[in-house]
């Protein structure tokens, strides 16, 4: 039997392909403005996303802590000079070129000093797609060489799975919850265009599609790339009457010959962007209304390729309530008997969603677990007879996510403790509350008290606070979950 000894430079790669399934909760998602350049660690590149009968691609950034799900248009791949190597002396990966070349290689497995990028179908549930999987296709590729994804077999040989310089689009079918990676070979440095794309098909024969998605990539030293562009809104007024008129102005620094934009604005909660259509200049006019206050706006700067050169900060429009004309008006008088006082309860009106980092394994792989701090508390007493109080907590709603799915507020629980108190109070800290186990703990899902004065010991102010813990059974639907933390004080 003939043994074929293949090149040191591919033989790194000969560990067959890295392929996991399993349920992952969901990153956070980055700022549309934010641009990033990737070159080292993790990342799926190709996140395939199906939300709200939409099918969309994603970049799930692992170079990050914690992690956050990125717009591919707001994302630049680059490929390190320390990536060339040459093609092997071995007729099975011609394909590459001849043998000697250079080229430049991100492999399958993963070297630190590299980006490590594949692709991901992890947050996709069963039963969803026909046959439990989707397609995924490089449909066209456009740079200075030619491109090529391939895994390897367990003799090391290649399993081409897109290859750019016989003919595109190349096809592939990736069942659900799965995490893979490739080797990825470039055959000449500077930038790239690779346009993927996702269809499937429903269970009820409905077809889905990404259609294309730009995804760009840099191989070789950014030095030789365009300068980088800063960019601002300019503009923006703290408030607007209703019915005035705005007019938002991109400013570059320094200035380019550039003059392509988009504008997007996102309103009413909304998780994304929305791009405004026809809005395509360094200027965006329109009318201030009441239903926009509050909406945040940023604009993009676009080369001839259409690719994202820089992107703003985000600016939000704050719009008055219209004013009333006096013959509809009332005078409102009140007033508050200054020895009888009051109990309230508060958290600052702009510190107040607490975000938990993505949950991880726990070390027995039994559980998901995810640690952080509940915002500071206020409690302020100002009654005379200052009989003392109790301040407590409680989630009343299961958890839910966007897709549906929901999981109880008992698998999370708090450590009270006390931040500050003023002179003279006694505040004593709330008991710990475990996460719901099977046979222990109750969690957040019912009332837990977090803080307490005694009788003569309260009046003043008390700031409280309390670390959290969540821990949810592994088989828990992957999603971005949200629930509402109603506070009491007695």
């Amino acid at each position: 039997m003939k043994t074929t000894t293949r090149p040191r430079g591919v033989a790194a790669l000969i560990a067959g392909a890295v392929v996991v399934a399993g349920v992952v909760l969901a990153p956070a998602t980055a700022s549309a403005a934010e641009r990033a350049v990737l070159s080292k660690g993790h990342t799926d590149a190709v996140d395939v996303h199906y939300e709200a009968g939409r099918l969309s691609l994603k970049v799930h950034d692992d170079t990050v802590y914690p992690a956050v799900t990125r717009d591919p248009a707001d994302v630049t791949f680059q490929v390190l000079p320390e990536a060339a190597t040459p093609v092997p002396d071995d007729p099975s990966f011609a394909f590459l070129g001849s043998p000697g070349t250079q080229i430049w290689l991100l492999p399958m497995t993963q070297n630190p000093d590299l980006l490590w990028p594949g692709w991901n179908t992890t947050t996709l549930d069963s039963g969803v797609f026909s046959g439990d999987q989707v397609r995924l296709s490089l449909v066209d590729v456009s740079g200075p060489g030619d491109v090529s994804l391939f895994m390897q077999d367990v003799f090391g040989g290649p399993l081409v799975k897109f290859h750019s310089r016989d003919g595109l689009p190349d096809a592939l079918d990736v069942p659900v919850h799965t995490h893979a990676h490739a080797n990825w070979a470039f055959t000449a440095e500077g930038r790239y265009t690779l346009k993927f794309q996702a269809d499937a098909e429903l269970t009820d024969g409905t077809e889905v599609s990404t259609g294309p998605v730009d995804y760009s990539f840099v191989v070789g030293d950014l030095s030789d790339a365009d300068p980088t562009v800063a960019l601002q809104v300019n503009g923006m007024a703290d408030e607007y009457q209703p019915g005035a008129t705005v007019t938002l102005n991109a400013v570059q620094t320094p200035q380019t010959e550039l003059d392509h934009y988009h504008w997007f604005n996102r309103c009413g909660g909304a998780e994304e962007y929305s791009v405004l259509p026809g809005e395509a200049g360094a200027t965006y006019t329109f009318t201030a209304t009441r239903e926009l206050n509050g909406c945040e706006y940023v604009v993009k700067l676009y080369d001839d390729d259409e690719q994202v050169v820089s992107g703003s900060e985000p600016v939000s429009l704050w719009v008055a309530f219209p004013p009333q004309e006096p013959g509809a008006a009332q005078t409102i008088t009140a007033a508050i008997d200054a020895s009888a006082g009051a109990l309230t309860i508060s958290v600052n009106p702009d510190d107040r969603a607490v975000v938990l980092p993505p949950a991880q394994l726990s070390a027995a792989g039994d559980r998901w677990e995810s640690v952080g701090e509940l915002r500071p508390v206020t409690v302020t007493d100002t009654r005379g007879a200052n009989p003392g109080w109790s301040a407590s907590g409680q989630i009343p709603q299961n958890f839910t996510s966007d897709g549906g799915a929901s999981f109880s507020a008992g698998y999370l629980g708090w450590t009270p403790r006390v931040l500050g108190l003023a002179e003279g109070q006694s505040i004593a800290a709330g008991p710990e509350v475990t996460p719901y186990v099977m046979g222990s703990g109750g969690g957040l899902g019912s009332s837990a008290l977090l803080g307490s004065a005694s009788d003569g010991a309260g009046r003043g102010t008390a700031r409280l606070g309390a670390g959290l813990r969540l821990s949810l059974p592994t088989e828990t639907a992957a999603g971005t979950y949200t629930a509402t933390l109603v506070l009491t004080a007695i």
